[in-house]
């Protein structure tokens, strides 16, 4: 069974007030398949440290599952750090381009330029479709590694990881053993005696 990696990004799970439940929430997703989840990494919106953070969770890991920095702001830079940190250049994409102006027709009002960033992605990525947000992930798959980007919003996160990331993985990994976890509950007794 392969392993896997979580990369959360975004600086604002580093400053203490914002709780990172994507992380635990795909870990869940990936227990259910019995895929065994190694590490989870926090990064901030910086190019190079999520170029250093990819490569080495893709030097480590089968699997990598990126949250966060696919929105159309400056400081989304998930997919410009993706492309660098595996060597591909980004390629714009008219029909993802046109899905999201009609997601915001949708809604009602005129899409903003900088929505337009949204519409490139890695060359040769696969584009993982938002049904309820303007951010579309992507999915790579490189000789036995396959990465996953997601958006951090964490409802879309949850739509796209049941909806397309979880159902490839279970075709692709079907569980060969399951894991098994026990959960012993005490009380009034300390951990070295249990121990």
């Amino acid at each position: 069974m392969p392993n896997a990696e979580v990369l959360a990004t975004g600086t604002e799970l580093l400053s203490g007030d914002l709780v990172d439940t994507n992380s635990s929430r795909i870990a869940r997703a990936l227990q259910s398949l019995s895929i065994p989840l190694v590490q989870i990494t926090v990064v901030g919106d910086d190019r190079p440290r999520m170029v250093a953070a990819i490569q080495a969770a893709l030097a480590r890991s089968e699997i990598l599952i990126i949250s966060g920095g696919l929105g159309p702001t400056v400081d989304d830079v998930t997919r410009e750090a993706v492309a660098e940190a595996m060597g591909r250049p980004l390629i714009f994409d008219p029909e993802l381009f046109e899905a999201i102006r009609a997601r915001f027709q949708a809604f009602g009002f005129p899409m903003p330029e900088n929505n337009r960033r949204q519409a490139f992605r890695p060359q040769g990525s696969q584009v993982i479709p938002n049904p309820i947000g303007t951010a579309p992930g992507f999915m790579i798959e490189e000789g036995d590694h396959i990465l996953f980007a997601l958006p951090g919003v964490p409802r879309e996160l949850e739509r796209m990881l049941t909806g397309s990331v979880i159902p490839y993985l279970e075709k692709r990994f079907p569980p060969a053993e399951a894991m098994v976890w026990r959960v012993i509950r005490t009380i009034g007794i300390g951990e070295s005696i249990i121990d």
